[in-house]
C-alpha cells in the first residue's frame, strides 16, 4: 500500500519536508534570539540610565567615542558658546516644539553641540534665549549623533536658515565653521527657563517595532513548520486512500502503477437510429 513512497514524486516531497522543517526551526530560533537580545539590551539600557543619573560627571575626552557603554553618562566640558541653531519638530510629553542647540567651542578647537533646552510651538529664533557669554562649564548627558529617519528624527530638508533636522556631524558640518564632535550633550537642567531634554536611549536597545517584528517572524517560521507537516500528512492520507480504493477495485489501477491517475477508455454510447427505434 505504501509503495508509492518509493516513486520519484514522493522522493522529492520527502526530501523537501526533511530539509524545510530544520531550516524553519533554525530561522524561527534565530528570530527569537534576536528578540531576546533586544529585550536584554532594553533592560540593560534602562539599568544603565538609572545608574548614569547618580554617577559623577567625567571630562568629555574620557568618554569618547560614544558607544552603548558611554551613551547617557554624565559629562562635563568647558568653553565658549558660539553659533546657535534650532531643531524643529521635536516632541516632549506629547507636545510639539523644538530644541535650542548651541555650539560650545572647547579648548581643543572643536565645537560640542549642546542642547540647552526645549520650547513649545514652531521654531522661532526670536523666542530662543541667547546663550550665556564668556567661559562656561556645562554638565549633562552624553548622546550619540542622530541618524535622520531613525527614532523619530526628521529627514526632511529645505529648512530655514539657522535650523537643522538632525543633531549629527554630517548635518552640522555644513552649518558651522568649526570642526564638530561626533557626539552631543543635553543639559541636566534647562537653560534660561527652558525645559531640559530627556536622555535618549541608545539605538536598537528598545522594545520598538523592529523587536516585535522579530517576534512576529518567529511565529511565522514555526507556523510554517506546522503547515509543512500538515500538508505532508494530508498528501500521504490521500495517496493511502487511493491505494486502498484501488485494492478494493473502486479505482482502476493502470499499468504504470498510478491509482486513479490515468485516463481510461470509455465505450461509446449507442446512438439512436433515425427512426427512433
Amino acid at each position: 500500500m505504501y509503495r508509492f513512497l518509493l516513486t520519484p514524486r514522493w522522493w522529492g516531497i520527502n526530501v523537501f519536508v526533511v530539509l524545510a522543517i530544520p531550516f524553519c526551526i533554525f530561522m524561527g530560533s534565530w528570530q527569537l534570539g534576536r528578540f531576546e537580545d533586544r529585550v536584554q539590551d532594553h533592560h540593560g539600557a534602562t539599568t544603565q540610565a538609572e545608574s548614569n543619573r547618580d554617577a559623577s560627571a567625567r571630562p568629555l575626552a574620557e568618554l569618547l567615542p560614544v558607544d552603548k557603554a558611554t551613551v547617557g553618562k554624565q559629562v562635563t566640558a568647558s568653553g565658549r558658546y558660539g553659533k546657535q541653531l534650532l531643531v524643529p519638530d521635536r516632541e516632549l510629553d506629547g507636545k510639539r516644539g523644538y530644541y535650542v542647540l548651541t555650539l560650545l567651542r572647547t579648548d581643543s578647537g572643536q565645537a560640542l553641540p549642546v542642547v540647552r533646552g526645549w520650547l513649545p510651538g514652531d521654531a522661532d529664533p526670536a523666542k530662543a534665549p541667547a546663550p550665556p557669554a564668556g567661559e562656561v562649564t556645562v554638565t549633562g548627558a552624553l548622546q550619540a549623533t542622530e541618524t535622520p529617519g531613525d527614532n523619530g528624527v526628521s529627514a526632511r530638508g529645505g529648512l530655514p536658515a539657522g535650523q537643522t533636522a538632525a543633531i549629527s556631524t554630517a548635518s552640522l558640518v555644513n552649518l558651522v565653521p568649526d570642526d564638530v564632535y561626533d557626539a552631543w550633550v543635553t543639559l541636566n537642567k534647562g537653560d534660561s527657563g527652558m525645559r531640559a531634554v530627556p536622555v535618549s536611549a541608545p539605538q536598537n536597545t528598545g522594545l520598538d517595532l523592529k523587536a516585535f517584528q522579530n517576534l512576529g517572524y518567529t511565529a511565522e517560521w514555526f507556523a510554517f513548520v506546522g503547515f509543512v507537516v500538515f500538508m505532508w500528512f494530508r498528501l500521504l492520507r490521500r495517496e493511502v486512500e487511493l491505494a486502498r480504493d484501488a485494492e478494493l477495485g473502486l479505482v482502476p489501477d493502470d499499468t504504470d502503477g498510478n491509482q486513479g491517475g490515468g485516463d481510461t477508455e470509455r465505450e461509446p454510447e449507442p446512438r439512436p437510429s433515425p427512426s427512433g427505434v
